[in-house]
C-alpha cells in the first residue's frame, strides 16, 4: 500500500478506543472522543449522561450519610469523623481512575476493629494507625500486589454480596422504626419480634416505620411510573415526602443532626507518632492495611460484575484506598474502604463515569458545612429504608435459586459464605467462602475413575483421571478388594491416570511389595511416558534380514515396543479381552 493510500484511508477510518483503555473520554476509558466536537445528537446524550451522573451522585448521598453516621457511633468516634471520612472517600479515592463505579467511604466491616483500637490506644492514635496503613498500601499498589485479589470465584463474591446484604436489612430495620439496633446481625434478626411489638405500641414508632417501608415501595416500584418523573430517583421522592410528614404537628420521628466538621478534625502531633515505637501499634498498622485492602479490592471484583463498564485497576485502585487513608490519618478520621451498599446504589442510579462517586463527596462536604440546618429536616426511618431496599438487591434471594440449578457445588460455596459473613465478619466469610472454593476445585480437578472386575486368577484394577490425596480412601478400597478377591494374580494398570500424587503412589506401591511378600503375582504398570525397549538378541535374529533393494521382498523390522516409563513395574502384558459387559459396569468412583 502507498503513502498516499495508507494517509487517505487513516483519514477516513477512526479508531474507536475499547472499553476500559486509556484513551476514552473524560480519562477514565468509558467514552470516546472524536475531536470534531461532536454532533448534536452526540452532545445531547452527554448532556443526558451528565444528569443521570448528577442525580446518581445525589442518590450515593443519601446512602452514605447514614452510612458514615452509623459507622463512626459503632466505632466509637464522633459521628462527623464519619463524614469527613465519607469526604474523603468521595473526593480523594473517587477521582483517581482505579475504578470507575465503586464509592469508598468508611466501613461497617472495620467498625469493631476501630472500636477495639480506639478502646485500646485512643482516638488520637487512631490517625497515626490509619495514616500508616494508607502509606502501607500505596506501596502494595506500586509494586503490583493489587492483582492477587481478582483470584475469587463468582460463587463467592455472590455470597459476600448476599452476606452484606442480609444482616444490612435487618440492622436498618430498628432505624426505620426510630430504635437503636442491639448489635451483631444475630442479635438484630432476634430482636425482629419485640421490635415489631414496640412499633404497634408506639404511635412514633410506627409512623417513622410507615416513612421507611413507603421509601422501600417506591424504590421496588418506581421503575414503573410512566413519563419524565421516573428520571428523578426514588430516593429523593422518598427524602421529600418524609420531610414533609416529618414537618406535620404532632409528628416527632428523629431527624439527622451533625455537628461541627472542623472542630472534629484530630490532626495526629508529635506525641501520637512517637507510638510507632510501640509493637501494637505497628500489629495494628499491619491489620488495618490487610483488611481494608482486601475489603476494597474484594469489593471491586464484585462491583465489577453489576455492570459492563470499565473494569476495575486494581493496583491503581490499590493506590488511590492508599492515598484516601493517608488523608483520612492525618485529619484523624476513620479508615476509608471500597463499600459494597454505596457502590450499589450507584450502578442501580445508571451511573457511568466517575463523576457520580466524586460528586457524592462533594454533596457530603457542602451539606454539611453549610447547611447543616437541611440534613436536620430528613427522617432518619426514610434513609434507614433506602438502606434497607439498598440490602434487598445485595441479598438477591432469586440468585440462590439460579446457582442450585446450575451447579450445586457452587451453591453451596455461596450458602456458607453468606452465613459465615452473617455470623461472623466480611473478611472472615470471604476468607472461608475462598477456602471452600479451593477445596471444591481441589475435589473436581481430583477425578479418578476406579474400575475392577476378577477374571479367571487375575484381580484386575483400572484407574484413570487424577489420583490424588483426595481420593486416596477409594484408591485404598479397590486395592483391598483386589486382595480380598482371594486369586493369586494382582493387576494394577494405572498408565491411564494423568496426575498421580506422592501419597497414591506411596500406597499403591506399598500395597503392591506387601502382597508380593505375601507370595502374590502383582502386576504393576505405572503411568509415564513410554520408551522404546531393545529387543533380545534371539528374537531379532530370527528376523528376516533386509535385502538389497530391487532383490525382492522383504520383512520390515518390528516397531520396538513400548512400555510405561522409568517407575513402572511390569511381568507381562495380559492381553486377553474384558468381559462383554466391563464397558457398562459403573465406576467405582466418579
Amino acid at each position: 500500500m502507498s503513502g498516499a493510500h495508507a494517509k487517505g484511508r487513516g483519514a477516513v477510518f477512526r479508531t474507536r478506543p475499547a472499553s476500559g483503555s486509556r484513551d476514552g473520554a473524560g480519562g477514565d476509558g468509558s467514552g470516546y472522543d472524536d475531536s470534531g466536537g461532536g454532533t448534536q445528537a452526540s452532545r445531547s446524550r452527554d448532556k443526558s449522561d451528565l444528569g443521570t451522573e448528577i442525580t446518581a451522585s445525589l442518590v450515593v448521598f443519601l446512602v452514605a450519610l447514614p452510612l458514615c453516621i452509623g459507622v463512626a457511633v459503632a466505632s466509637g468516634v464522633p459521628a462527623e469523623l464519619g463524614i469527613i471520612s465519607g469526604v474523603i472517600g468521595g473526593l480523594v479515592v473517587g477521582a483517581v481512575r482505579g475504578s470507575t463505579l465503586q464509592v469508598s467511604g468508611p466501613a461497617a466491616g472495620l467498625a469493631a476493629l476501630v472500636a477495639e483500637t480506639v478502646a485500646e490506644h485512643g482516638v488520637a492514635m487512631l490517625g497515626v494507625i490509619v495514616l500508616g496503613s494508607g502509606i502501607l498500601q500505596i506501596v502494595l499498589g506500586v509494586v503490583r500486589l493489587g492483582r492477587m485479589f481478582q483470584a475469587i470465584s463468582l460463587a463467592v463474591v455472590q455470597g459476600m454480596l448476599a452476606g452484606i446484604g442480609l444482616p444490612l436489612m435487618f440492622s436498618q430495620a430498628y432505624p426505620m422504626a426510630d430504635h437503636n439496633a442491639p448489635g451483631t446481625p444475630i442479635e438484630n434478626l432476634a430482636g425482629i419480634p419485640g421490635l415489631f411489638a414496640d412499633i404497634l405500641t408506639d404511635r412514633q414508632a410506627m409512623i417513622a416505620t410507615l416513612l421507611g417501608a413507603l421509601t422501600v415501595v417506591l424504590s421496588f416500584v418506581w421503575k414503573k411510573v410512566p413519563g419524565p418523573v421516573r428520571k428523578v430517583p426514588a430516593a429523593l421522592v422518598a427524602v421529600g415526602i418524609g420531610i414533609g410528614v416529618a414537618a406535620l404537628p404532632g409528628v416527632e420521628v428523629k431527624t439527622l443532626q451533625v455537628g461541627n466538621l472542623l472542630a472534629a478534625v484530630q490532626v495526629p502531633g508529635g506525641e501520637q507518632f512517637a507510638g510507632l515505637a510501640d509493637v501494637a501499634i505497628i500489629t495494628s498498622i499491619l491489620t488495618f492495611t490487610v483488611i481494608a485492602s482486601a475489603e476494597s479490592l474484594f469489593t471491586a471484583a464484585a462491583v465489577d460484575r453489576m455492570h459492563s463498564g470499565p473494569r476495575t485497576r486494581y493496583n491503581t485502585e490499590l493506590i488511590a484506598q492508599g492515598a484516601g487513608n493517608t488523608v483520612a490519618g492525618i485529619l484523624g478520621a476513620l479508615p476509608v474502604t471500597a463499600v459494597v451498599a454505596r457502590s450499589s446504589a450507584n450502578v442501580q442510579a445508571g451511573a457511568k463515569t466517575r463523576l457520580s462517586r466524586t460528586l457524592h463527596g462533594l454533596w457530603l462536604l457542602a451539606f454539611a458545612l453549610l447547611l447543616p440546618q437541611v440534613l436536620a429536616l430528613i427522617p432518619i426511618s426514610v434513609l434507614a429504608g433506602v438502606l434497607v431496599y439498598s440490602g434487598w438487591k445485595l441479598f438477591a434471594p432469586e440468585e440462590f435459586p439460579k446457582m442450585w440449578r446450575q451447579d450445586r457445588g457452587e451453591f453451596a460455596v455461596m450458602t456458607l459464605t453468606t452465613l459465615v459473613i452473617f455470623a461472623t465478619a466480611l473478611l472472615e466469610g470471604v476468607i472461608v467462602g475462598l477456602a471452600a472454593g479451593i477445596v471444591l476445585a481441589a475435589l473436581r480437578m481430583s477425578k479418578t475413575v476406579i474400575r475392577q472386575h476378577v477374571d479367571d486368577d487375575t484381580a484386575k484394577v483400572v484407574m484413570a483421571g487424577n489420583a490424588t490425596f483426595l481420593r486416596l480412601p477409594q484408591v485404598i478400597e479397590a486395592l483391598e478388594a483386589a486382595a480380598a478377591s482371594g486369586r493369586p494374580r494382582i493387576r494394577l494398570d494405572l498408565t491411564g491416570v494423568t496426575h498421580l500424587d506422592h501419597a497414591c503412589r506411596n500406597q499403591v506401591e506399598e500395597f503392591t511389595a506387601q502382597q508380593r511378600g505375601n507370595g502374590l503375582r502383582v502386576e504393576l504398570l505405572m503411568p509415564g511416558p513410554a520408551k522404546p525397549v531393545t529387543p533380545p538378541v534371539e528374537e531379532s535374529t530370527s528376523r528376516t534380514a533386509p535385502v538389497t533393494p530391487g532383490t525382492g521382498p522383504a520383512t520390515a523390522p518390528s516397531t520396538p515396543p513400548s512400555v510405561p516409563g522409568p517407575g513402572a513395574e511390569w511381568f507381562y502384558l495380559d492381553t486377553r479381552p474384558l468381559p462383554d459387559d466391563y464397558a457398562e459396569r459403573p465406576p467405582l468412583v466418579g
